[in-house]
């Protein structure tokens, strides 16, 4: 945990650091040219805080929030007086740039966040799947009929509103067919959404406040 935080922190300080930078280098920019449009603001910041929003994703399930909650209004309001000053100054290129930089800014994290859910189970697969399939394959053949699992990730408030998502082996891929929300074969508890990450292996979300073995009040069982 204590690891978990010194990487946000730190991503969130670089980026921080990054937009002051390109806004101090664009408003120089500004200062010198009477009235000129520059493309490479928008482009930088769109491309610079997309790789902060993403690295946050991948590196904490609450990463979203530092990056809404912080990132998002220094950069606006950086925006925003930038675009002001050049209104002031009347130069109209300026303020298409300043404009531009804005409303791309918005239209990228909009997206990202929007696809959060599918991105980062995707991308932690993609960079660490090794890991997990080694700590899920070591673990010893269920003789209960339930498939091998491990708990992938848990979020929730001090206890309240928990949920949790298990990474699950299949070797007979039984899962591809499933149509969450449903019961499945070999998961104890009604679950409302399976993601298939690669052949033969799964992501399995239990409803709130419910883990493995722990069915509060969807019931355990086999469909």
């Amino acid at each position: 945990m204590i690891t978990l935080a010194i990487v946000l922190a730190a991503v969130i300080a670089a980026s921080i650091v990054v937009t002051v930078l390109v806004a101090l280098r664009s408003r120089n920019q500004l200062s010198k040219s009477n009235d000129r449009f520059n493309w490479r603001l928008p482009l930088s910041v769109v491309v610079g805080t997309s790789i902060v929003l993403v690295s946050l994703m991948v590196y904490s399930p609450y990463g979203s929030l530092p990056y809404t909650f912080l990132i998002v209004p220094i950069i606006c309001l950086i925006c925003l007086l930038l675009l002001l000053a050049a209104v002031i100054r009347k130069r109209p290129r300026q303020c298409l740039s300043m404009l531009l930089t804005l409303v791309g800014f918005l239209a990228a994290s909009g997206a990202l966040l929007k696809n959060e859910g599918a991105l980062r189970p995707s991308l932690r697969w993609l960079l660490w799947s090794h890991r997990f399939k080694a700590e899920v394959l070591a673990q010893p053949a269920p003789v209960n009929g339930e498939l091998r699992h491990m708990e992938w990730e848990a979020t929730g408030f001090a206890g309240v509103a928990n949920n949790t998502v298990y990474l699950v082996f299949d070797p007979t891929d039984s899962l591809s067919a499933a149509h969450s929300p449903g019961r499945f074969s070999g998961i104890p508890c009604k679950v409302p959404l399976v993601r298939r990450l690669e052949s033969q292996w799964y992501s399995v979300c239990f409803y709130t406040d419910e883990a493995w073995g722990e069915c509060s009040w969807s019931g355990a069982g086999a469909r």
